[in-house]
């Protein structure tokens, strides 16, 4: 039996000279606790060194999928002549069998010798000292983890987290320098703000224009609209604004380019960024859209962080304020941060903004996670979630107007009409009434109830008079009139107390009535006096004045 042995270095074939020992499981490890004790069961027979770091990834890697290298192949064919070899990966036993029709083993026996073989390795291959074998094994554990991560300058994310920065400043620097625009030649042509309303084409009016008294002599067609155009030209003729000198039209000008070339510029990076984003990330790309992907890469640091990061922090990543200050407050947590910007939730209603936010943050971090670590480099996966989302959207949008045109479920009974079927029990046919005209006369129904309430009232009275007269004849002859004085006796008081309050009350009332009355009275005549007092005195004080003009003459 050969046993086969990857290392670092190469491959080592071990010829096993005791199979006895190998049914005894158990005590194999003690075989191996000394290196001449391990030489009694196995022995070297070849070895096959790797050449450089390259040939040893690419065999490690294949051994990794369970396939046999080239190398590995020609050198079992020449050290393998009708041997039972015993294998670590029991699919790589297969695949040598089918490949190479050699018979291969893989047991509990083979493992327990494979450990106690790398125990003693040092001491089994000649040549090979410790101080070597670490670093080989330290370089080609480095090289397979990047090999494994498909590490290439084309997934550096820093080149996005520095675009999408300078975007933002971009965009900041442009609002800015385009109002500057707008207030320092608004002193001049104060109208044109408002007809005008983007920056860029405002920008580029002016520098065209010049001086509004220009404007009735050019042609706007490439920049403006024949509308607004002629609002433009009628505009510059009545404008209320100063008169500027040419060193100040030159200044504004400059500005304008200034304007321009920033936002070309602008274009050209958004361009390089919807490019590096598609390359990157393309999965995250068709779910949020290029610019909110970016910044939630720029946000989490780079594209490996935020693979691991769960749904839950994606959905509010960038509202860090916001939690925190709903934590300490004790009120509701923030449902969205930068992902609130995606069309999907933009395109929702406003109380359906939470569900798909969190529906589309456990998609993005899938997405994330594919594009990061996966091999694929397409945008099927996003597009695919992508889809699931918009029918969720839908979804929830027509449980909402189900909801609202009918039943409870959701789902609005329909049901046929049918003239002659009359509900209620046992669904009976009847024929469809017709209109009666009589009945919209009033004055026949008025005459024939009251004359059917005179014939109810009139025996029902009869009745009760009957009832009266048989009581009276029907009360005992022999009743005491003592009884009745007492009744009597005992009402009459009862009587005389009641109607002497009713006289005191009125009483009360009416003096209070003559109080009121009174102190009216009064009240007229006091402001009747006072009338009479001030006529009085303004008549002494025009005498006063014509005695004084009459004596100063």
């Amino acid at each position: 039996m050969l046993l086969l042995f990857e290392t670092p270095a190469g491959f080592a074939l071990f010829k096993v000279l005791d199979e006895g020992k190998l049914s005894k499981v158990e005590d194999l490890g003690k075989e191996f606790a000394s290196p001449d004790s391990a030489r009694q069961i196995v022995k070297l027979k070849a070895f096959s060194k790797f050449e450089n770091t390259a040939e040893a990834l690419s065999a490690t890697t294949q051994l990794i999928d369970s396939k046999p290298s080239k190398d590995l192949r020609k050198f079992l064919r020449s050290h393998c002549d009708g041997d039972i070899l015993a294998v670590a990966d029991s699919k790589l036993g297969n695949s040598i069998k089918e490949k190479l029709q050699i018979e291969c083993v893989h047991n509990n026996s083979v493992m327990e010798l494979m450990r106690g073989v790398r125990s003693q390795l040092n001491e089994l291959i000649s040549g090979l000292a410790a101080q070597d074998m670490a670093p080989m094994s330290l370089g080609l554990s480095h090289s397979l983890s990047r090999y494994k991560l498909k590490f290439s300058p084309d997934k550096v994310d820093t080149m996005i987290i520095q675009a999408i920065s300078l975007l933002d400043d971009l965009d900041k620097e442009l609002n800015t320098y385009a109002m500057r625009v707008r207030e320092w030649y608004g002193w001049h042509f104060p109208e044109l703000a408002k007809i005008v309303q983007d920056n860029i084409l405002y920008a580029k009016s002016v520098k065209l224009m010049g001086y509004r008294s220009n404007a009735a002599k050019l042609d706007f067609s490439e920049i403006l609209p024949e509308e607004v155009e002629a609002e433009l030209k009628e505009a510059a003729v009545i404008s209320m604004g100063t008169e500027v000198s040419d060193l100040d039209l030159e200044n504004i000008k400059d500005l304008c380019n200034q304007v321009l070339s920033l936002s070309e510029y602008r274009a050209q990076l958004y361009d390089y960024l919807k490019s590096r984003m598609n390359t990157i990330a393309p999965n995250l790309t068709a779910l949020v859209g290029e610019l909110v992907g970016a910044r939630l890469i720029a946000h989490g640091g780079s594209l490996l962080n935020l693979a691991k990061q769960p749904g839950s922090t994606v959905q509010i990543l960038g509202a860090e304020k916001a939690l925190f200050r709903a934590l300490k407050t004790k009120h509701a947590t923030p449902k969205y941060g930068l992902i609130y910007h995606a069309s999907l939730i933009g395109q929702a209603a406003p109380k359906h903004k939470g569900k798909i936010s969190r529906s589309l943050a456990a998609k993005a971090a899938l997405a994330i996670r594919c594009d990061a670590l996966g091999d694929g480099e397409d945008a099927t996966m996003g597009l695919e979630n992508r889809i699931k989302l918009e029918a969720r959207l839908r979804s929830l949008e027509g449980k909402e107007l189900s909801r609202s045109a009918g039943s409870v479920k959701g789902k609005p009974k329909i049901e046929f009409y049918d003239k002659d079927k009359k509900k209620g029990s046992g669904g009976m046919i009847t024929p469809a009434k017709t209109y009666n005209p009589a009945a919209d006369s009033i004055l026949a129904l008025t005459e024939s109830l009251s004359k059917d309430d005179k014939e109810e009232t009139e025996p029902e009275v009869a009745e009760e008079q009957k009832k009266k007269k048989k009581k009276k004849r029907s009360e005992p002859e022999d009743a005491t009139p003592d009884v009745v004085d007492n009744a009597e006796v005992e009402t009459e008081p009862a009587k005389k107390e009641k109607k002497k309050k009713r006289k005191h009350t009125e009483e009360a009332d009416e003096d209070g009535d003559a109080d009121a009355s009174e102190k009216k009275k009064k009240k007229k005549k006091r402001k009747h006096a006072e009338t009479e007092d001030g006529g009085a005195n303004e008549a002494s004080a025009k005498k006063d004045k014509k005695k004084k003009k009459k004596s100063a003459d």
